[in-house]
Formats: structure tokens, C-alpha cells, sequence
């Protein structure tokens, strides 16, 4: 750990992520050339998405500059000492920090920025950090279901949906998202069952390097959580907030702010998905995913949508599946089951989410090991189980 703060892993994931984002950039414009995809289509695309994707920057910035300040190591190490020196109940404690990261702050600052927190944190405390690793990236997942701004398919999906209130968002999304945080929490505490039931003794809390600038930067996100809840544009409250967290880290620690900072790979990528699905609409694609998505909203039909997202999301990416089969789900009850699918379902493939492989990223850069092949058999069991469950909650 330097300055009290989890390493960072390498570019090369990101690097990947624009190269095939500038790509898939290219082929949309060739589509648009040939007029395979109107001009006009391309702009409604643009216009429906640059909130979205203005949102995910703002808030990867907020998050990044959160963790530089020692936001999310300084409450980890806390929990530590409240978990009494029993492993289960630190786990159950990280578990709703996972979650809460999830759910206002995106599934990406969850595998990005608090996986390395949970390792360290069991590890300082002589703790196997796998079952925290997975928890991590499980929840990142799978617990992204109950806000707008916990993941990017949700922001999509709330257009689709027709309202901006993330209340009738999370009523919409409530039961599915306790399911899909409970089950894969289940299948952890019975797998990892003898790293978890014993105890530990409590290190040390390590001082915040920069208290000021602990504080400045843990009052900006205690702030912006519940303006993420306004139903104002969720963009327009992560801009200022990222602006702020500039401001405050210009006067305190000029260094961090550096340009790396931006997630313009992802846009780039992002950018590229939209444009690609949306030429694919135009070549009829929704009329062949209507065959396999079917229609109705009863038990079967629900399962059976949710199912369709789970694989495409593991056979392409959660995005894009979201994006090829959102013209065929049509009524927010099915829309829920859709996100159910591409949400809770990418366990099994390291490219089902972003957030998976950049996980992957930060566990090889603190030297844990946590093969491939372990993760998609484990993935094998909770993903379908998950998927199932919570899509059948919807009906409650």
C-alpha cells in the first residue's frame, strides 16, 4: 500500500477497451456512410446516451479522487473494529459496504476502487482475502439492480421506462435486488464457511495521511448520495460533485489530478457499443431476438427473458446484451426481468462485465490469485440460481 492507498493495476485492460470502442466507432460510421444507418437514428442514440455517459465519468472521477483521500480504505478499517474479531461479521459488514458502494456509487467503483480495499483489510487482519474478492465482485454485480445510477444498463433502462424518479425505479427493482444480493451472499458464507467462522485480532486503524482532506472528500459523497436521489438528472449532481473534489484536491494534493483520471476508454467503448447495436437494430435484429426473448409477463415468460440477457451478457457483454434486447422487452415488468438477466447474470465469463475484469486487474496487480476456471465454475452455480430467483420476485 503507498500512502495508505491500494495499488493500481496496469493499462492494459483499458487499452483494449478503446481499441475495440474505436472499432466498432468505425463500423457504426461505415453504416451510417452506406446508409444501412440513418443519420437520424445515429443523433437519437447520441442525444439518449452522452447524459449517461457524462454521469459515468463524473462519478469514476468522484470515486477515484474519493479513494486518493482515503475515503473508502479509512471506512473499511473501521469496520474492522467493529467486527469484534470475528471474521463472519467483518465480511457481513464489508458485504453492506459493497453494496452501498454498489447501489449510489456504480458497480465499477465497487470493483475498481473497494476490491484492493477488501483484500488489504483482510489481510492487515491475517484473513484469506478470497471470499472478500468474490464478494466483491459478486455484489458488484449482482447488487447493481436497485438505483438508476448503479449501473449503466439501469440509466438506459430508466429511459426506457419513461420516468426519471428513482423511486418508482427502486419499488420496480426492490425485490429482485434484496434476492440478488442475498443468494450469492448465501453461496460465499457456505463455500468459504471455514475461512469465514473464526476470529482474527483487530490491527490498528492507520491514520489518514491528509485528515482535511479525508474530510472534504468524505463530505462530498456523503453529499452527493442522496442528490443522486432528487430525481434531478443524475449527471448534473456527479458533475458538481466532481468539480468540487477538483477544487478541494487543487488546493490539498495538485499531483492526483491527472488526466488518467477520465475514463475515456470507456466512453470510447460505450460510444462504439450504442452506435454498433443500434446498426444492428437497423439490420432487423430485434426481429430475431423477439423469437428468442418471446413475450407476456407470467413466471415463464420472465424467466425466460432474464435467462436470454444472462446469456448474452456472458456471450458478448452486459451492454450490448441489454442494448439488442431492450427494443423486445416493452413494459417495465419485463424491462426489470431484462436487467435481472444482464445485471445478476455475468458470473461466469470474465468479459460478461467490465466490472469483472477490471476486478481481475486489481487482484493480480495485489499478487491474489483467483483462477479463470474457479470463478466461471463458481459463477456456473450462482448465476442461474440468482437470475431465477430474483426474476421470480418480480412477481411478488
Amino acid at each position: 500500500m503507498k500512502d495508505g492507498r491500494p495499488p493500481r493495476g496496469g493499462p492494459s485492460t483499458q487499452t483494449a477497451l478503446a481499441l475495440i470502442g474505436l472499432t466498432l466507432l468505425a463500423l457504426g460510421g461505415v453504416a451510417i456512410a452506406v446508409g444501412i444507418l440513418p443519420v437520424s437514428d445515429a443523433l437519437g442514440v447520441g442525444a439518449r446516451v452522452w447524459p449517461v455517459l457524462l454521469f459515468a465519468v463524473a462519478v469514476t472521477v468522484v470515486a477515484e479522487l474519493a479513494d486518493e483521500a482515503g475515503v473508502f480504505i479509512g471506512v473499511a478499517e473501521r469496520l474492522a473494529r467493529i467486527g469484534l474479531g470475528r471474521a463472519w461479521l467483518l465480511w457481513v459488514l464489508l458485504a453492506l459496504l459493497a453494496v452501498a458502494s454498489t447501489v449510489f456509487l456504480s458497480l465499477d467503483t465497487t470493483a475498481v476502487l473497494l476490491t484492493p480495499v477488501v483484500v488489504l483489510v483482510a489481510r492487515h487482519n491475517g484473513l484469506s482475502p478470497l471470499p472478500f474478492a468474490l464478494t466483491a465482485v459478486w455484489l458488484a454485480n449482482t447488487g447493481s439492480l436497485l438505483l438508476p445510477v448503479s449501473n449503466l444498463t439501469n440509466l438506459l433502462a430508466q429511459h426506457a421506462l419513461g420516468f426519471q424518479d428513482p423511486g418508482r425505479f427502486a419499488a420496480l427493482m426492490a425485490p429482485a435486488a434484496l434476492v440478488a444480493v442475498l443468494v450469492p451472499c448465501g453461496v460465499i458464507l457456505i463455500v468459504f464457511r471455514r475461512e469465514l467462522f473464526r476470529r482474527y485480532e483487530r490491527a490498528v486503524v492507520t491514520p489518514a495521511s491528509d485528515r482535511p482532506l479525508l474530510i472534504a472528500a468524505g463530505g462530498v459523497v456523503a453529499l452527493l448520495i442522496p442528490a443522486l436521489l432528487t430525481g434531478v438528472p443524475v449527471w448534473i449532481p456527479a458533475s458538481v460533485a466532481a468539480v468540487l473534489l477538483a477544487v478541494v484536491f487543487l488546493v490539498r494534493r495538485r499531483k492526483s489530478l491527472r488526466v488518467g483520471l477520465i475514463p475515456w476508454q470507456l466512453v470510447v467503448f460505450a460510444g462504439g457499443l450504442f452506435l454498433a447495436v443500434e446498426a444492428g437494430h437497423a439490420l432487423g435484429l430485434s426481429a430475431v431476438l423477439a423469437t428468442v426473448a418471446g413475450q407476456g409477463e407470467d413466471a415463464g415468460a420472465l424467466l425466460r427473458l432474464a435467462y436470454s440477457g444472462a446469456i448474452g451478457a456472458n456471450a458478448i457483454d452486459n451492454l450490448p446484451a441489454y442494448l439488442a434486447l431492450e427494443p423486445v422487452a416493452g413494459s417495465p415488468q419485463r424491462i426489470a426481468a431484462l436487467l435481472v438477466g444482464v445485471n445478476a447474470g455475468p458470473l461466469i465469463t470474465p468479459w460478461a462485465s467490465l466490472a469483472t475484469l477490471l476486478w481481475h486487474r486489481r487482484l493480480t496487480a495485489l499478487e491474489v490469485s483467483f483462477p479463470w476456471r474457479r470463478y466461471a465454475l463458481l459463477g456456473v452455480i450462482v448465476a442461474p440460481l440468482t437470475v431465477g430467483l430474483a426474476a421470480l420476485a418480480l412477481l411478488l
